[in-house]
């Protein structure tokens, strides 16, 4: 009983394919076109993998030109499209539809133009994060949202849910470091948005095309902001006796008024894992770990380094450590660059994305691991603390259809209580299918209302990646599903995985 709940196919479109794809194969001759069972099986899930489906073809386009042709095609004959960079996404943005042609721009990866008088790169959408800073580098720049999946994320799947990433505490996210987009409308119009500055004359658009999660169009070409590398970067990993102090000293520094390039937070089963991947020196002892980076010159690295060290010793840390070299300072990081495919390799993981005030970080990870024991879920926290965004790895079976049920609803409690807290449901992944159903616990309907309405202007027939984003049951229909839900609860929680009462001794629950 997943609570997954797709869109009712359309039978036409289905009995038509044969026909779809051969007009598709004339309209557009020199991109790639995937129809075959095996070949589109590559593309049947993102990151998400719990969930699957088989599209009705793949389409890769090569231009913007092909692209427009492609979505004028599929707004004329009323067939859904599921736009697609490189499938990292871990909220099912870009599960496909079994009627929906998924068009994946991952050959569109050029960089058109990098510009380092006026500090800008023009890029095609398919391009990874990390190419565009390579390239940047030759002139002494470097692009700043660094997701974990920088390596291979591209940069219109970052414009579709707004990524951030490590860094994006001091340089904040997409949407801060992007100044113009080259978007296809599903009627196949192509429009710029944007420019090649800051405060482009006109509406300002941009921050509604990004973290629109393919709703409203299909990004092909970006213009991204570009910064001077800096002088000098260097990590400090301290280790602590307990989360809470590690989430406190958090806290405690972003209230001193320091901001640092990034904190980074590790808990024990995280370090373990991550250490065995990547020996980078993390201490096995503490039970959570920060990795918090300064940059500037050797004076101004040194001055901030103290003073965050002696914030930290207010909170007695267990080991406290500076890298020395820059080969230790790229270790240390290759070791949290590299922990999401570490837990993989030990376990599926549900991976959430909440966000919530800093003030609320100790109590936050608090009642995430009580959600989780009272599941009977293993969970690893892996998160940028510097922002409070919140990553939660829950560690489970993704072949028993029983532990994706009660995933479902950890995760969703999870989610939740971020909400509680004042926080809300996405940071940098989106809502895609994952989060979809949670829209009413942060938005009323007359919210939810003015974001169709924006939809609809856009996509009248919503055909751009349907099914994600919006709730499809009504809010009373939720409640309903709400109650059911709470009846698996209590079958699952007190029958199947039985709480033990020395977990939950003391503590109200959430």
């Amino acid at each position: 009983m997943s609570t997954l709940n797709l869109p009712d196919p359309d039978r036409a479109v289905l009995a038509r394919r044969n026909d779809i794809v051969k007009q598709l194969r004339r309209l557009v001759p020199d991109a790639v076109l995937i129809a075959d069972e095996e070949g589109c099986r590559t593309f049947e899930s993102d990151a998400l993998t719990a969930y699957r489906c088989l599209p009705l073809a793949v389409l890769l386009p090569g231009t913007t030109e092909e692209v427009a042709a492609i979505l004028r095609f599929c707004q004329d004959n009323h067939i859904k499209v599921v736009p697609r960079g490189a499938g990292t996404s871990l909220c099912g943005g870009a599960l496909p539809l079994e009627d929906a042609v998924v068009l994946c721009l991952s050959r569109m990866n050029k960089v058109l133009e990098v510009d380092p008088k006026n500090r800008i790169a023009r890029v095609e959408a398919g391009i990874t994060n990390i190419a565009i800073t390579e390239a940047a580098s030759k002139h002494g720049f470097f692009y700043a949202p660094d997701p974990s999946s920088q390596v291979a994320c591209t940069v219109g799947g970052n414009i579709a849910t707004n990524s951030g990433g490590a860094h994006c505490l001091k340089y904040g996210v997409t949407v801060n470091n992007l100044l113009g987009v080259r978007m296809v409308t599903m009627d196949g119009e192509i429009i710029d948005i944007g420019g090649v500055h800051f405060d482009a004359p006109g509406y300002d658009f941009l921050p509604l095309i990004t973290g629109s999660e393919g709703q409203l169009g299909v990004v092909t070409e970006a213009t991204v902001r570009l910064l001077p590398a800096p002088e000098g970067t260097r990590p400090v990993l301290i280790g602590f006796d307990s989360s809470e102090a590690a989430a406190s000293c958090v806290a405690a520094i972003i209230a001193a008024g320091i901001v640092p390039v990034a904190i980074e937070f590790m808990d024990r089963p995280a370090i373990h894992v991550c250490e065995h991947f990547v020996p980078a020196g993390y201490p096995l002892d503490a039970e959570a770990a920060l990795i918090i980076e300064v940059e500037g010159s050797e004076d101004e690295i040194e001055y901030l380094l103290e003073k965050i060290e002696d914030i930290a010793r207010d909170f007695l840390p267990t080991s406290l450590r500076r890298s020395q070299s820059p080969d230790e300072t790229a270790m240390i990081w290759k070791g949290r660059k590299a922990a999401f495919g570490a837990i993989g390799q030990i376990s599926d993981y549900y991976c959430m994305d909440g966000v919530i005030p800093l003030s609320q970080l100790p109590k936050a990870l608090d009642e995430i691991g009580w959600i989780c024991r009272k599941y009977r879920f293993d969970v690893a926290n892996i998160f940028h603390a510097g922002d409070g965004n919140l990553h939660p790895l829950i560690l489970y079976n993704a072949n028993d259809s029983v532990q994706l049920e009660r995933v479902e609803l950890c995760g969703a409690e999870i989610l939740k209580l971020c909400v509680e807290l004042g926080g809300c449901l996405t940071g940098e992944h989106g809502v895609g299918i994952e989060k979809r159903e949670l829209m009413y616990e942060q938005y009323t309907d007359e919210d939810i209302d003015q974001q169709v309405r924006v939809k609809e202007e856009f996509d009248p027939s919503w055909l751009l990646n349907p099914g994600k984003v919006f709730p499809i049951e009504g809010r009373d229909a939720l409640r309903l599903r709400s109650v059911e839900l709470q009846g698996l609860e209590v079958d699952v929680v007190t029958e199947t995985v039985a709480v033990e009462e020395e977990l939950v001794e003391g503590h109200d629950a959430p």
